[in-house]
C-alpha cells in the first residue's frame, strides 16, 4: 500500500504512471466519490507529456488525448455501466495508449482482460490524505505494476 500526503505526492504517482506505461497497459481507477480518480488521470496525462487540459468524462464517457508520448484514452463508466449499452471499449484497451477507466470495476465482464486497479481509498482523520493499492489482472498489468514500484521507490528513497 503506498501512501499519499497531499495533491503533491498524489500528482508525482501519477507522473510516474505516465512515465512507465507503455502501449496497451489499461488501467483501472477505483475510489469513492472525491478519492481523486481524476486529478489521478490529471497527473497520468503529465507523465505522458499531455499538456492539454484534462476534464472529466463522466458525461462524454471517453475523452481522447493524443497529444503525448503514448495516446491517453480516459473512460468515466459511473453512468453507462448499468445501462449494457456496447460502448466498443475493446479498440482502446487494446490499443496503441494508455487507457484510464475510472469506475472500470463496473464494466464487469467487459473489463479488460488485463489490467491493473488502483484502489484509491481516503483518509478518515485526514482530508488530505489518500492510501492506493495496486491490484494486477494479468502478467502486462503485473509488468505495469513492478514499473511503477520501482520508479515510486526510487524517487521516495
Amino acid at each position: 500500500m503506498i501512501e499519499l500526503n497531499g495533491l503533491n505526492q498524489t500528482e508525482e504517482l501519477a507522473k510516474v504512471i505516465g512515465e512507465v506505461a507503455i502501449s496497451g497497459d489499461n488501467l483501472v481507477l477505483t475510489g469513492d466519490l472525491g478519492a481523486g480518480k481524476t486529478t489521478l488521470t490529471k497527473g497520468i496525462a503529465l507523465g505522458l507529456g499531455i499538456e492539454q487540459m484534462i476534464k472529466s468524462p463522466t458525461y462524454t464517457i471517453i475523452r481522447e488525448y493524443p497529444q503525448g508520448r503514448l495516446p491517453l484514452y480516459h473512460m468515466d463508466i459511473y453512468r453507462v455501466a448499468e445501462s449494457g449499452a456496447d460502448l466498443g471499449l475493446e479498440e482502446y484497451f487494446e490499443g496503441e495508449g494508455l487507457s484510464v477507466i475510472e469506475w472500470g470495476t463496473l464494466l464487469g465482464d467487459d473489463l479488460p482482460e488485463d489490467y491493473l486497479e488502483l484502489i484509491l481509498e481516503k483518509s478518515e482523520k485526514d482530508t488530505t490524505k489518500r492510501y492506493v493499492k495496486l491490484h494486477s489482472h494479468g502478467q502486462q498489468s503485473a509488468d505495469f505494476k513492478q514499473r511503477v514500484m520501482k520508479h515510486w521507490g526510487q524517487i521516495n528513497e
